[in-house]
């Protein structure tokens, strides 16, 4: 039986070999492997992408969304609204500042943060926002700012999902005060390892970062403030440099991929992504709804089609979190999603002929219920 996994990056490392190999050979050859030119000129060429006055590489995603929260000044006893839809970190950083995760529910049609809920949740305590654009969707962008402006928050997107995702002709990361992107080997921009960004154009913000990453020093043995050790390195920053010039392509192709899936299951029971108005979706996960989710990928699972659920507990529910009081159903539109939803395989290199076969297991399964 052949096997189709849910992201194939021995077929996009295929279409790019050559150049990866020299990027990398070019690195090692160069005797600089921690941050330097390549970490430099890619910090640029994504500045210049995604039309901000700074980008600044870092360890991961995770680090990325720790170092703005610590340069915006996020401390103990601070409130920072967001989503529970999401990956455990988003939340884990703000409280490893030792602040409060607020969580509001999310709109159930783009999965993505409720405008309409924050609002609702903004306290005196409150410092931040933190938009999650979930499986490449962006959020509403304009009424979050709008939010944010009118009571003095800082709005931090979490795109670690949505590089080349765009709202309103603008690109995310542009929006907030600032953005953070993960290049885990999954994202649409993934490297050959771990890697992540924060961009904005707050120029105080900025230098702050760039102290931050490097044990709070600037210069070198010279520490004003308590930091990390988060750098990118440059082998990463060489092979992302690469697949910055080819991600618009591989982002139509996902989206291709996607308006494909949505024609074959129009038919079928299962509830297929919605893209909001105004929004280019980049479809990091392609994700479907089913009321029988269970059994539906049990089935698809038997006919070698690998399927995974993004997230089957929102952050509200989690152990940790449990001290919040957030009791069942007070997110009911999370906790409804968390119970339905799942990705079929996604990746610009998917045959067509194999969509189809995906979306003929799906329709059997409903036929022979």
């Amino acid at each position: 039986m052949k096997k189709i996994p849910l992201l194939d990056l021995k077929a996009q490392l295929a279409t790019i070999r050559d150049e990866v190999m020299q990027a990398v050979e070019k690195v090692l050859d160069s005797g600089q492997y921690i941050m330097g030119p390549e970490v430099r000129a890619f910090e640029e060429e994504v500045a210049n992408y995604l039309g901000v006055k700074h980008a600044v590489g870092v360890g991961n995603g995770t680090d990325a969304l720790l170092l703005a929260l610590d340069a915006a000044g996020i401390k103990a006893g601070d409130e920072v609204i967001t989503t529970p839809f999401t990956f455990f970190a988003t939340a884990e950083t703000v409280s490893r500042l030792g602040a409060t995760p607020v969580f509001v529910d999310i709109d159930p049609k783009t999965y993505n943060i409720d405008v309409d809920q924050i609002r609702a949740r903004i306290t005196d305590k409150t410092k931040a926002i933190i938009p999650v654009h979930i499986f490449g969707q962006p959020a509403n962008m304009d009424e979050i700012m709008a939010v944010a402006e009118e009571h003095n928050l800082f709005v931090l997107e979490d795109a670690a999902q949505a590089m080349g995702s765009e709202y309103k002709g603008r690109k995310i990361g542009a929006w907030g005060h600032a953005a953070t992107f993960s290049f885990f080997p999954t994202k649409n921009l993934g490297g050959y390892g771990d890697g992540g960004m924060i961009v904005t154009n707050d120029d105080e913000l900025a230098q702050k970062v760039r102290i931050l990453r490097v044990h709070g020093s600037n210069p070198k043995y010279y520490h004003s403030m308590i930091g990390y050790n988060s750098r990118l390195d440059a082998l990463q920053a060489a092979v992302l440099r690469i697949k910055l010039r080819h991600l618009d392509n591989w982002n139509d192709g996902r989206r291709e991929k996607a308006a494909l899936y949505n024609e074959l299951l129009k038919e079928t029971p299962v509830v297929t992504p919605y893209e909001g108005k105004d929004r280019k979706h980049i479809y990091h996960l392609y994700i479907i709804q089913a009321e029988d989710r269970d059994e539906l990928m049990a089935h698809l699972k038997e006919n070698g089609i690998a399927c995974g659920i993004y997230y089957p507990v929102p952050l509200h529910q989690q152990e940790v979190y449990k001290g919040l009081g957030y009791g069942v159903g007070s997110l009911p539109n999370v906790e409804y999603m968390s119970k339905r939803t799942f990705a079929l395989p996604m990746y610009a290199e998917l045959e067509d002929e194999t969509i189809g076969f995906i979306a003929d297991t799906i329709k059997k399964y409903y036929a022979n219920k």
